[in-house]
């Protein structure tokens, strides 16, 4: 296989979110690898430009898997989550080694990991998105907390989500639907970031939809409707087995169906990604699509929404990622 592309997938990190990246990975190598794609699978430490380049693939931190036949890499595939994988550093990294990889560049996912310029961004585009508010862990230090938290009450109303400004898989986020629980909700969320972001939380149909280009223009796939067993789809019901139940296609009409197909679409456009992305949002009963977040590097595990996406399209799980590899070797 001398002569054949050679891709390297991304895994593992030293975010909180590396456990998740590790399952993440190796599902992929394995899709990838019952495609017939030669592949391997490393986390990102200090060997890791070396074995881009073709160097010994077994720099500190080790690789998990590897041919480690000398040869550089064709594209790299990051399945690294948290802000290790999406904040655009990495990728900035992969871009001034030369080393293609399938998904947005470094600007678009630093925008979109910030979920409140996300927001921004979304809403210019004509999108909706929950009314929110952005409180720094600095304002609460200078302005006092009590009555910061007050005024946030009564702008917003309740009940409210509490996350991360930056982040994912549900750390750090927390429902809110009385005003005594809010102190708590923020100590929380700070532990995970200096910014909280805190919605409206609004009602409806939770779903996910995976957008994919494979080069005739992003389009949406079925939409994965969310039902957590117990009540919030949190980083337990994202990551357990038989914690959430997904019905894919989600259950919505026909209208509503192509309006969050749509907005998803635009969502990507309007942030600038590339590949592949993953659309968080509520369908609302009139039928309004509330715009939550979006994730350039989605989780790929066996509980993960992407997959499930690609198996509700008829496509090949493997085929789909090898495409997007091909397809990045060929840009680079």
């Amino acid at each position: 296989m001398s002569g054949s592309a050679r891709y390297l997938v991304l895994a593992g990190g030293l975010s909180h979110e590396r456990d998740v990246s590790l399952r993440s990975g190796r599902r992929v190598l394995d899709a990838l690898r019952s495609d017939g794609a030669e592949v391997d699978l490393r986390d990102a430490d200090a060997g890791l430009l070396a074995a881009l380049t073709g160097a010994p693939a077994d720099g500190p931190g080790g690789t998990l898997t590897s041919g480690g036949d000398g040869r550089p890499y064709d594209a790299v595939l990051v399945a690294l989550h948290g802000g290790a994988g999406e904040d655009g550093a990495l990728r900035e990294v992969l871009d001034i080694a030369g080393v293609p990889h399938v998904g947005a560049g470094p600007a678009a996912c630093r925008i979109a990991w910030d979920k409140p310029t996300a927001k921004a961004l979304v809403l210019r585009a004509g999108l909706s998105t929950p009314p929110s508010v952005v409180l720094p862990h600095a304002a609460f230090r200078e302005l006092g907390a009590g009555a910061v938290l007050d005024r946030l009450v009564t702008h917003l109303g309740l009940p409210l989500m509490v996350k991360p400004a930056r982040g994912g898989s549900a750390l750090g986020c927390s429902t809110v639907d009385k005003p005594d629980d809010l102190p708590a909700a923020m100590v929380s969320c700070f532990s995970y970031g200096q910014a909280a972001l805190v919605e409206k939380l609004v009602s409806g149909t939770e779903v996910a939809v995976t957008v994919v280009d494979t080069g005739d223009g992003p389009r949406a796939l079925p939409p994965v409707e969310i039902v957590p067993l117990s009540g919030v789809y949190d980083y337990g019901a994202r990551y357990t087995a038989g914690a959430t139940e997904f019905f894919v296609p989600a259950r919505l009409d026909d209208a509503a169906a192509d309006a969050v197909a749509g907005a998803a679409v635009a969502a990507h456009t309007a942030l600038g990604l590339r590949d592949l992305s993953r659309v968080d949002a509520i369908v609302e009963d009139d039928g309004t699509v509330q715009l939550l977040e979006v994730n350039t590097a989605p989780g790929m595990t066996e509980t993960s929404l992407l997959p499930m996406a690609v198996d509700a399209a008829g496509l090949s799980f493997g085929r789909l990622l090898r495409t997007l590899l091909e397809q990045a070797a060929a840009r680079g």
